[in-house]
């Protein structure tokens, strides 16, 4: 049966890992893997995390099955943390899933069954994961124009030109904030002349919110979004609680459908569905620990400035390589660094440059030069620059 089964193509992450573990030297660097990571290279357990599972062990009485859609609690509260109120609750249908990849897949599904024809339009630089999930849904995908690689800054032109080749009842893939893999992000301005242009084209937004407050801060990363769902009639929200939590492996997310007043029912009750066709119910342990922080005002505020924390030091790093860079190649050609947003960047290096830079120097980076910038310190930065000015000569 499985003898005609083609050999798996291994994920380049994955990959990545394995090799990172195989290499025994000492001061080798993982940029790679997207996790953040402190300054002593762990990824931690948030404080207001513990406190939360400490509550939810000594207080919960069972582990039964909740509904198809999850906790209430944790839909309504993540639906307030994203949406933020852009749009009366009884427009928002949605459903717990195992992680924002399942919520992606989730949301391909429900396109499939509401329109199947629609194409998916996805930035040339994208989460890796986003095409796979699609083509696995059965459905078309387009490139927009997103990226200027020279000036490390959003293409505008191109992009805006691209998308008004849009059709109605199409589908624009857009990330929320901290732009996987750039860390380009679109300003207020660009939401609002993409709103502008996807309801002149009948188009529906599909918002990836994978990094919420990890940007600017919770409402100003969720800004674009809310001005997409308080202008828009129909829009689709994957949301995860990996990053901003640190609830990686509990795998925590929800898929959220915007709606015309009278149409949630329909959609709760798709939604709930596919659901049971795939998982049936999904995980609660996650779910709860994130109900229970944001239902909880000291919680909430422990967490936030957590949360802020995190999002400072990277922001830290991101400044720290960008003047790095500047003293070790004498010029300011990767100032870009310091004003992108979130964990990412796609550094300008040749896949010859980047295999030197791991063989050489011990430094792992994904093979398109995305980077980790949780995964420096202030040891890691300067030894990062001097080997990209050495393999840049």
């Amino acid at each position: 049966m499985f003898e005609t089964l083609p050999d798996p193509r291994l994920d380049g992450i994955i990959a990545l890992m394995q090799a990172f573990a195989d290499d025994t030297r000492m001061g080798k660097i993982d940029l790679g893997v997207g996790v953040y990571r402190d300054a002593a290279g762990r990824t931690p357990v948030m404080a207001a995390v513990k406190a939360a599972e400490t509550r939810i062990v000594e207080t919960q009485e069972t582990k039964t099955y909740l509904s198809l859609a999850g906790d209430s609690a944790f839909l309504e509260s993540m639906r307030d943390l994203v949406l933020g109120g852009a749009v009366p609750a009884g427009r928002v249908a949605a459903v717990g899933t195992p992680g924002g990849t399942s919520a992606v897949r989730q949301i391909c599904e429900l396109i499939r069954l509401a329109r199947p024809e629609a194409t998916i339009w996805v930035s040339a630089q994208t989460w890796p994961n986003h095409g796979p999930l699609i083509r696995a849904a059965g459905l078309g995908i387009r490139a927009y124009r997103y990226l200027d690689p020279e000036a490390g800054a959003l293409d505008r032109d191109g992009m805006m030109a691209d998308l008004e080749a849009v059709a109605r009842g199409d589908v624009v893939l857009l990330h929320g904030c901290c732009h996987n893999p750039t860390g380009v992000d679109l300003g207020l301005q660009d939401w609002a002349e993409i709103g502008a242009l996807l309801e002149r084209r009948g188009a529906i937004p599909f918002v990836d919110m994978a990094y919420q407050g990890f940007g600017e801060g919770l409402d100003a990363d969720a800004a674009g979004l809310r001005h997409l769902a308080a202008r828009l009639p129909e829009m689709l929200v994957a949301g995860s609680c990996s990053k901003n939590f640190g609830l990686y492996r509990e795998r925590v997310g929800i898929a959220m459908a915007v709606v015309p007043e009278g149409q949630r029912a329909r959609l709760a009750g798709t939604l709930a569905g596919l659901s049971r066709q795939v998982f049936a119910f999904p995980p609660d342990h996650g779910g709860r620990v994130v109900s229970t922080i944001l239902g909880d005002p000291a919680l909430r505020i422990m967490w936030s400035r957590e949360l802020d924390e995190m999002r400072l030091r990277v922001a830290a790093n991101r400044r720290g390589l960008a003047d790095a860079l500047r003293t070790a190649t004498g010029s300011d050609r990767f100032g870009f660094i310091s004003g992108q947003r979130g964990m990412f960047s796609l550094l300008p290096l040749s896949p010859a440059q980047i295999e030197t830079l791991r063989a050489a120097h011990g430094i792992y980076m994904l093979g398109d030069g995305r980077v980790n910038m949780a995964g420096l310190n202030e040891a890691s930065v300067p030894v990062l620059a001097q080997a990209m000015a050495e393999v840049l000569r």
